[in-house]
């Protein structure tokens, strides 16, 4: 298993932690005693195949779903036993999500996409600070002359970059990431994950699904899951570089360059 860094303040915190549905007469253990930490500026990646309980624990993480046992610590608050509108609180508070769909508003402009989650944290942020706050959290992410489009004058990976914008926004402890290159091409996809490393250079912490080795070969951690518990932990000492692939795909297919959608 990795190991915490001693220095590094844990975002996260699981504890024995497990998950079981009722499904008629068969009770599944969804996630089965897992224990681990996440610090603070980590990057990490879980994977497994389908059923392995990673999508359960991601919506665990995410506080859309409670434990049936065990504890789950959130920048050091016990959240396990939390009610609904507590739970919806701590998610708008501390919490960033991106999604492989993007889940934009079609009929919304980029800067209105990214301002909706102000409106549910605080309704009484003033117009002009949340106008202000969106259109930074979009010249964050390289699309600052974009704030008037709609989604369908975007590019998948604009569209991709706008949800991370959206996710940002609220400046949350962790951001937590489901499949988000599922629906991009190979470059688009390496925009994306560079997008997300230099993000983790400023200190973001960030936990991600993916089913793609590749994908997560530009983590510093990878925790692959398999039957509800965790079957390795291990740190990557030398995460690929996102954006010097990019470049390379660029250089070696320049006619993708001129097409691509990113």
């Amino acid at each position: 298993m990795a190991e915490l860094d001693g220095s590094a303040r844990p975002v996260v915190e699981l504890r024995n932690l497990g998950k079981t549905y009722d499904s008629g007469d068969v009770r599944v253990k969804a996630v089965a005693g897992v224990t681990l930490a996440i610090a603070a500026g980590d990057l990490v990646a879980f994977m497994g195949a389908s059923g392995s309980g990673k999508s359960t624990l991601m919506n665990v993480l995410g506080c859309l779903d409670r434990p049936t046992e065990g504890d789950y610590l959130l920048d050091g608050q016990s959240v396990a036993q939390l009610g609904r509108g507590q739970l919806a609180a701590l998610r708008n508070r501390k919490l960033g999500f991106v999604f492989q769909s993007f889940n934009l508003l079609a009929r919304t402009s980029a800067l209105e996409n990214v301002e909706l989650p102000m409106l549910y944290s605080d309704p009484l942020i003033a117009h002009r600070e949340r106008r202000a706050r969106a259109t930074a959290a979009l010249e964050r992410v390289g699309l600052g002359n974009r704030t008037g489009h709609h989604p369908s004058q975007l590019s998948g990976g604009q569209q991709q970059r706008v949800a991370i914008a959206r996710a940002l926004v609220n400046r949350p402890e962790l951001l937590l990431a489901d499949e988000p290159t599922g629906n991009l091409d190979t470059r688009t996809g390496l925009e994306i994950m560079a997008l997300f490393q230099e993000l983790n250079d400023t200190g973001i912490t960030i936990v991600m699904v993916t089913h793609e080795p590749d994908i997560a070969a530009y983590c510093r951690r990878v925790v692959v899951m398999r039957d509800g518990r965790v079957r390795s932990d291990t740190l990557n000492a030398q995460p690929r570089n996102a954006l010097a692939d990019r470049h390379a795909l660029d250089a070696a297919s320049p006619d993708a360059v001129e097409a691509g959608s990113g």
